[in-house]
């Protein structure tokens, strides 16, 4: 398992302790599920923005965490797994992407798919929160439209905050190529959105 060392980011989640780590390292059973605890929304929302389907995010997410346990041994408790985390649950997508029931998938939608956000108690108008939810609803169709290359770089920089260079070592290409995909992806999204911001 590789894993980038352990960060001081003020944005980035609170490091793991490394008695936590080197629990999961031991196979301890409450070691995993602090692990679990702590990376469960970050590798589930990933799969979700990637997949755009609920239940394929939940089944990969389901693979991400057996991986992890099968490896857990070689975890270095010295650096951080989540960056591990982020490119295994990555790469099982991709894996999903060209698989034959995501492309059947694909060509049909869900009537229990979640159009917009329920309102909420404080904050900004009914009218301005339904209009953020229709305009957030139509982004996230497009981008599920998007090519499966274009579509990975656009969530891994936009909704996880990856620099090009980190989504090259995911992707397993050039941070110049991610920086070209990531541009035509732009541009392909500013076509198909162009009627929600004229």
């Amino acid at each position: 398992m590789t894993d980038a060392p352990r960060t001081t980011d003020p944005q980035a989640p609170p490091p793991l302790p490394a008695a936590v780590l080197e629990g999961v390292r031991r196979g301890e059973p409450s070691a995993l599920a602090a692990l679990f605890e702590a990376c469960f929304d970050d590798v589930y929302g990933l799969a979700v923005r990637m997949l755009g389907d609920r239940t394929a995010a939940e089944d990969a997410v389901q693979e991400v965490f057996l991986r992890l346990h099968r490896s857990a041994s070689t975890l270095d408790p010295d650096r951080d797994p989540r960056p591990w985390l982020r490119t295994v649950t990555a790469n099982l997508c991709r894996d999903h992407w060209r698989s034959f029931g995501a492309r059947v998938s694909r060509q049909s939608v869900s009537v229990d798919a979640e159009k917009a956000p329920p309102l909420a108690d404080h904050g900004p108008t009914p009218e301005a929160e339904t209009l953020a939810g229709e305009r957030a609803g139509k982004v996230q169709e497009a981008i599920d439209q998007l090519p499966e290359e274009m579509r990975e770089v656009v969530v891994l920089r936009d909704y996880e905050g990856l620099s090009h260079d980190e989504i090259a070592e995911i992707v397993g290409a050039s941070a110049a190529a991610v920086r070209k995909r990531y541009s035509r992806a732009l541009n392909r999204l500013g076509e198909m959105l162009q009627d929600v911001w004229p």
